[in-house]
């Protein structure tokens, strides 16, 4: 049986601390309050009270910012875990389209149960991925392993399918959607501008310039 994190105001904590934290460097206090949009006392504050929790759910130091603990992090894959199999249900089962799922999602995923989430996941085939290609973390609460790359790095030439769109914004997703810039789409780099980093690339028949405010955001798996 997995254990339960007490207030929901933890589990945002953690997840974002989580996500914060995945290329390997610690959190700062300054980016968990933008995160959460509380002010950067009350991050030192929550912090310190999550590095004493019996067992620890974070490493803190002043100065040398945030990073989980392994009981934290298993924390956060389980609000994770809740969030991206919602987000799956409500597009697969309730016809919400991908950028209505995101709040929706944050408002069920602390409150669902172990057994409904078990039922979910059995009735949705135990997916792996979310309706953005995220990746889902497993019943074990492990996150598989992800080998795409941001769109931004590719090069003339160089074609790949997107695997994951990393956006919550609606109005970015609904015209990535019109775009035609989803999970599964095939796309080649035709050229690429060194003096401002756009992109231009093809998507079937279309071609499409691109900033790096989206190609940073989607990620894609060449060969």
């Amino acid at each position: 049986m997995k254990k339960a994190i007490a207030t929901q105001s933890i589990q945002n904590y953690l997840k974002h601390i989580y996500e914060l934290t995945e290329g390997g460097q610690p959190a700062s206090t300054t980016d968990i309050a933008r995160e959460l949009n509380v002010k950067p006392a009350s991050v030192t504050g929550m912090v310190q009270k999550l590095a004493a929790e019996k067992p620890a759910l974070v490493g803190y130091q002043k100065h040398q910012g945030v990073t989980l603990t392994a009981a934290g992090k298993k924390a956060a894959l389980e609000v994770i875990r809740h969030h991206r199999l919602l987000e799956t249900w409500l597009v697969q089962t309730l016809g919400y389209s991908w950028d209505e799922v995101h709040e929706e999602a944050e408002r069920l995923e602390h409150v669902i149960s172990e057994d409904f989430e078990s039922r979910i996941a059995a009735a949705l085939g135990n997916p792996t991925r979310d309706p953005h290609g995220e990746l889902i973390p497993t019943e074990d609460l492990k996150m598989p392993p992800d080998k795409s790359i941001p769109l931004s790095s590719l090069r003339p030439n160089q074609t790949g399918i997107i695997q994951r769109v990393n956006a919550q914004n609606a109005d970015l997703l609904r015209h990535l959607d019109e775009l035609g810039l989803v999970p599964k789409v095939c796309v080649e780099v035709v050229e690429y501008s060194s003096f401002d980093n756009n992109l231009t690339i093809k998507v079937g028949s279309k071609s499409l310039v691109l900033g790096s405010n989206i190609t940073t955001k989607i990620f894609i798996k060449c060969g």
